[in-house]
Formats: structure tokens, C-alpha cells, sequence
């Protein structure tokens, strides 16, 4: 099996982030790090609570949905802003089936970096993600750092309050679904076990056959 890491680099210059010296081994004898991170920051997966009152917290989240099959949909290219709609999906209509994982190809990754990749990245459209809900979608991963846009508050909770009201967990700010090669991967994306989280950075793999 082939590994693919699909997880941005946390770094200080990754918005949300800063990382610090604790400890030095030339001084203290041991290197270690002090961490504060947005709770979603580079690839990472949503909580439902972070739009919905009282819904599940990140350490609530079932780990069965974020580990196993996923189809990768290629849709790249995409235009800045471009909505993605149900038609965008024609191609794998008869493959989606209740719990499906979807791993949305836009190739987004590669603006990481610039004022795109925020401020004009392409988002799901509230069509698509009622359709989504009504296919009984488990899960699914964008590379945008958001599946809908986020200068848009009235879209950004419209779209993520659908698909949390409709039980699809959200993984963001994947990075290199072009170097997947398999129409259908193992996918695997991991949040940390915070208490009452609303979101957690992941380390996002998939694995394919060679």
C-alpha cells in the first residue's frame, strides 16, 4: 500500500498559528515546543457544535465515519468563487450511497498561501449540500479551508448548519488529492480528543494501491 499525506504543514506562518520554544536542549536538555492553535487551522475537521447549538463536540465524534473508503471526485479546475452544484458530481451519481465518504479534488491546495486561497475559494452550493443530506453522505473533504465562503456569514452557516443538521462530518484544508492515483482510496483523518471541542487540526492520509 502507498501512503499520501493530505495535511498542510503547521507552521508560524499558517494563520491561527504559533509555535514557540519551550525548551532547549543546549539549555534544558530536552527540545520541546508550546503549541496554540485555532481550533481550525490548516486540515482539520468541523465539530457539529461549531454552527449548531448543542450538537456533538469533537470528542463525540463517531471514528468509524473518518476512517475507511473514499471515492476521490476530480473536479479540477475549478474558478475562484466557482459554486459547486449537483450536476458537478454527475460522473459518480450511481456511486453515492448512504455513509460514502467523498474526497472533492479542486486542486485549491496549491493556492495555499495567497489572499485566494481564503477570500475566493470555490464553495459547495446550499443545493448541493441538501443533496448531499438527502443521499445520506457520511463524510466529506474539500481543500478550500472552508466548504462554503467565509466573508459570506449567512452562506458559511447556511451550508455547514445543513450538513451538520444532516449528520455529514466535514474535513478542510486537505492538501494533494492530485497525487492519488485510485478512483477510490482509504482515507483516514484523525482530530484530536478535545473536550467539548468545536473543530480539531488533523493529519488527514489516504492509502492506495500500488
Amino acid at each position: 500500500m502507498r501512503i499520501i499525506d493530505l495535511t498542510l504543514p503547521i507552521t508560524n506562518e499558517m494563520p491561527g498559528v504559533e509555535v514557540s520554544i519551550a525548551k532547549r536542549i543546549e539549555v534544558d536538555g530536552w527540545n520541546a515546543t508550546t503549541l496554540n492553535l485555532y481550533s481550525h487551522c490548516g486540515t482539520h475537521m468541523d465539530a457539529a457544535c461549531h454552527f449548531v447549538p448543542g450538537a456533538k463536540t469533537i470528542d463525540q465524534q463517531d471514528l468509524t465515519t473518518v476512517v475507511g473508503p473514499a471515492i476521490v471526485v476530480d473536479l479540477s479546475p475549478v474558478e475562484p468563487r466557482q459554486l459547486l452544484g449537483i450536476e458537478d458530481l454527475s460522473a459518480i451519481h450511481d456511486q453515492v450511497v448512504p455513509g460514502v465518504r467523498l474526497l472533492l479534488r479542486t486542486d485549491w491546495h496549491k493556492r495555499y498561501g495567497t489572499p485566494e486561497y481564503r477570500d475566493q475559494l470555490p464553495r459547495i452550493s446550499l443545493e448541493l449540500a441538501k443533496w448531499l443530506v438527502d443521499q445520506q453522505v457520511g463524510l466529506i473533504g474539500v481543500e478550500p479551508p472552508s466548504v462554503a465562503d467565509v466573508n459570506n456569514i449567512r452562506e458559511v452557516t447556511e451550508v455547514h448548519q445543513t450538513l451538520f443538521d444532516g449528520g455529514v462530518v466535514i474535513v478542510e484544508g486537505l492538501a494533494h488529492l492530485d497525487r492519488l492515483t485510485q478512483p477510490v482510496v482509504e482515507f483516514i483523518a484523525l482530530p484530536m480528543k478535545i473536550r467539548q471541542g468545536d473543530g480539531s487540526p488533523v493529519r488527514a492520509i489516504a492509502r492506495e494501491k500500488t
